[in-house]
């Protein structure tokens, strides 16, 4: 290809819907010229023809939360109203950049949509994050900062309290989102988190259902499940955690019967897949014909719960676009999320599809 057709993919890409008069106009270029020149893309397979799509290729798009973690460890227990000795660490976080991290090294074609601020913050997400997927879907805001997660973690390494400055998500709204609507209508898995407005969760769902593109849709925190509707129509998988399932159904979950009957309740609101974790006490998952308990093995060393939510939910999809069947579609969130248990960083580093799938074989 020469320059120009690589300038047309490139706005084709961005806006399969934009008209031949106005991409000419971008590109300087007569119409005609334009014309003939997506003709002979569309003849060599490289545009899929009107609306311009492109061929997908198999990829997912995670649309969310891009900041950078620090997070603090005591290495003595908790003093209220005096400082305390603590371990520190930075590193690249946010929901949906750490399960595109994930499933860009198990092997997939990943893109992040996110808004980050023009700062160090997002040059040191930026580094850790371009080798596993593609950032052209995100932009940078000048007036705002990168967001920002500060997790405060026991000598056992267990939350104690985490704080969340994710204000710049708010820009990640429909307007937003429909300049990408082409990538999206492209894509083979839309992975979104809470940290995105309402309006923006019930835009995509509805074009999830409409289009039938499969979407998991991921529960950040408490405070932040009112981002989801009143439906779960449009959600191939929906993956929360107890704490956020009781905050969205406004149930307490403290057997295992009503822990099944709220993963009960997002089916009948229409998600076709669930899964409700309970930290040590396993997962509760399903879909419209059978839903049932997994247990775990419980962690014997645990450096850090940072990033094992995240892990379990990349993996459980990583089975689902591979077709694994349904128990080891969960088997492999579990087995990825222990293993992170074990790790000090939020991502770790030796995952491959390779060594989980070695992983999921190995004796209890």
């Amino acid at each position: 290809m020469n320059r120009k057709e690589e300038e047309v993919l490139e706005l084709i890409r961005l806006n399969p819907y934009m008209s031949q008069q106005e991409m000419a106009e971008r590109l300087g270029m007569s119409r005609p010229s334009l014309a003939n020149m997506i003709s002979g893309l569309i003849r060599e397979g490289k545009v899929l023809g009107r609306a311009y799509m492109l061929p997908a290729g198999g990829t997912v798009v995670c649309i969310g939360g891009a900041n950078v973690d620090r997070k603090f460890q005591l290495s003595e227990p908790l003093q209220m109203g005096t400082s305390n000795p603590v371990s520190a660490a930075k590193s690249a976080g946010g929901v949906a950049r750490n399960v595109a991290e994930n499933l860009g090294r198990l092997g997939h074609e990943v893109k992040l949509m996110s808004i980050v601020g023009r700062d160090n913050d997002w040059q040191t997400i930026e580094e850790s994050s371009k080798p596993f997927m593609s950032l052209e879907l995100t932009e940078t805001q000048r007036d705002l900062p990168t967001g920002s997660y500060t997790a405060v973690l026991d000598t056992d390494g267990n939350m104690l309290f985490a704080m969340a400055d994710m204000e710049i998500c708010d820009y990640l709204d429909p307007e937003h989102l429909s300049r990408y609507e082409g990538q999206l209508l492209a894509a083979s898995l839309i992975v979104m988190d809470l940290n995105c407005p309402a309006e923006s969760v019930s835009y995509v769902q509805q074009l999830a259902e409409s289009r039938e593109i499969p979407l998991a849709v991921i529960a950040v925190s408490s405070p932040k499940i009112d981002r989801l509707g009143e439906t779960l129509r449009g959600i191939t998988w929906f993956i929360c955690n107890k704490d956020e399932a009781e905050a969205y159904t406004g149930e307490t979950i403290e057997t295992e019967e009503q822990w099944r009957r709220t993963a009960w309740e997002f089916i009948d609101l229409g998600a076709r897949n669930v899964a409700i974790t309970w930290g040590e006490n396993g997962v509760m998952a399903g879909n419209i014909q059978n839903i049932r308990h997994y247990s775990v093995k419980p962690a014997k060393v645990m450096r850090d719960v940072t990033g094992a939510g995240d892990a379990f939910t990349s993996a459980l999809l990583h089975g689902y676009l591979n077709g694994f069947e349904f128990e080891d579609i969960v088997k492999a969130g579990l087995t990825n999320a222990a293993k992170t248990l074990h790790s000090p960083l939020t991502v770790r580093q030796e995952l491959t599809a390779s060594r989980l799938k070695e992983e999921m074989e190995e004796k209890e």
